[in-house]
């Protein structure tokens, strides 16, 4: 165990280190596996090996007393299965992955492969489009809130506000958080209306999850966040994760003629894009116990802060970390959607529209010609605010 604290003053959350992470990440790296982070005194988790720890381990690391850096707004997002531990988390989980199975998404597969061609052909037939607004935001937006049963006419023009100021929250408090506690306010008013019974789409996966939660028993004033589970993770990451789909495989022509020559390469092509370029940049856990990580003692009651987006590029776990190779063996082990009891609830979801546009991509479409990205400034999600791209048949 070290008796000298790797520490560092290097801010996450300023502009230039959210637009360029992965150089900043590296440097953390340099220092150690566990870096005390000065200005917002945290523990930052840099390394694969022990993130991955952490996220197997909740009974040291918990989640239940929030997964972001400030207290108050910690405090604001209890009760979803992000912000909850064993017990109830693994009722909570139980309630909302059924919906989210692989046997229970079957039925959805030759729904979601015809959306993902006829927003193909959309797409090659218009020239020039935008990666986000276009491509990444169009499935989410229209696949998940039918699928939760929001009514037609509420809330549905502000998902994306409402679910990018939710992982802004999980920040320090800054412009960006702070701007965004109005969103969270108005987020929290349309969740509790949708869940009183009758107010979802009947048959619908939300007035499902609502009329089994009145069966089991949970309280009602848990029921928003757990209606939040399945808006904020389904929209915000997703969105994310295809427009950066876009991006590498364009900027990378001879790994998408690799996914275009053997479509079996499709599955871990998309986890290769999730591990070059991670949605999420990290949560944070509270320390129920005196214990040890990466050779740092850490005491009860401090935070860590989980760096998967680092993890994803650790040197000491992933040969040539900085490449973007659709045939990396072992891409599936990222942990860009998690692991253990809050591996990511609704990642079949997501695997299943970004596999369904590849597989429609490659089928008409020889090169993505894509511009420079311009990337989001965020707290909690790394990903493109815009870019230019045109399909070439």
């Amino acid at each position: 165990m070290t008796t000298t604290i790797p520490a560092s003053d290097l801010d996450l959350y300023h502009d230039a280190a959210i637009l360029d992470p992965h150089r900043h990440y590296r440097e953390l790296r340099a220092i150690g596996p566990v870096v005390w982070l000065s200005r917002y005194e945290v523990w930052a988790v840099t390394r694969y090996r022990e993130v991955y720890q952490a996220l197997h381990d909740h009974r040291t690391f918990r989640s239940g007393a929030g997964v972001g850096l400030t207290d108050r707004l910690n405090q604001a997002q209890k009760g979803s299965c992000i912000t909850s531990d064993p017990p109830y988390h693994t009722q909570a989980r139980a309630l909302v992955s059924r919906h989210l199975t692989p046997k229970a998404l079957r039925r959805f597969h030759d729904y979601v492969r015809q959306w993902a061609d006829r927003l193909v052909d959309e797409l090659i037939g218009r020239g020039a489009f935008d990666a986000v607004t276009d491509f990444g935001q169009a499935f989410p937006l229209s696949l998940v809130p039918d699928l939760l049963g929001w009514p037609v006419d509420e809330g549905r023009e502000r998902l994306l506000d409402w679910a990018s100021a939710g992982f802004n929250a999980l920040g320090p408090p800054n412009e960006r958080t702070l701007s965004g506690v109005p969103l969270l306010q108005e987020m929290g008013g349309f969740l509790h209306r949708m869940s009183i019974p009758g107010n979802l789409r009947p048959d619908s996966w939300g007035a499902r999850l609502v009329a089994d939660a009145h069966e089991v028993g949970i309280d009602e004033h848990m029921l928003p966040a757990l209606l939040g589970d399945f808006l904020v993770p389904s929209l915000d990451t997703s969105v994310s994760a295809l427009a950066g789909m876009l991006h590498l495989l364009g900027a990378h022509p001879d790994q998408w003629d690799a996914v275009r020559a053997d479509e079996s390469l499709i599955p871990n092509a998309f986890n290769e894009v999730l591990r070059v370029e991670s949605p999420l940049r990290g949560f944070t856990r509270l320390v129920a116990r005196d214990c040890e990580l990466g050779g740092v003692a850490l005491a009860e009651g401090t935070r860590v802060l989980l760096l998967n987006g680092s993890a994803n590029r650790d040197e000491h776990r992933w040969a040539d970390p900085d490449t973007f190779d659709v045939r990396r063996p072992d891409a599936a082990e990222h942990l860009a959607f998690g692991h253990g009891v809050h591996g990511c609830v609704g990642q079949g979801l997501s695997r299943l529209e970004a596999h369904s546009l590849l597989r429609s991509l490659a089928a008409r479409v020889r090169r993505i010609e894509v511009g420079e990205p311009e990337w989001r400034l965020h707290n909690t999600i790394r990903g493109i605010a815009r870019m230019d791209v045109v399909l070439h048949t």
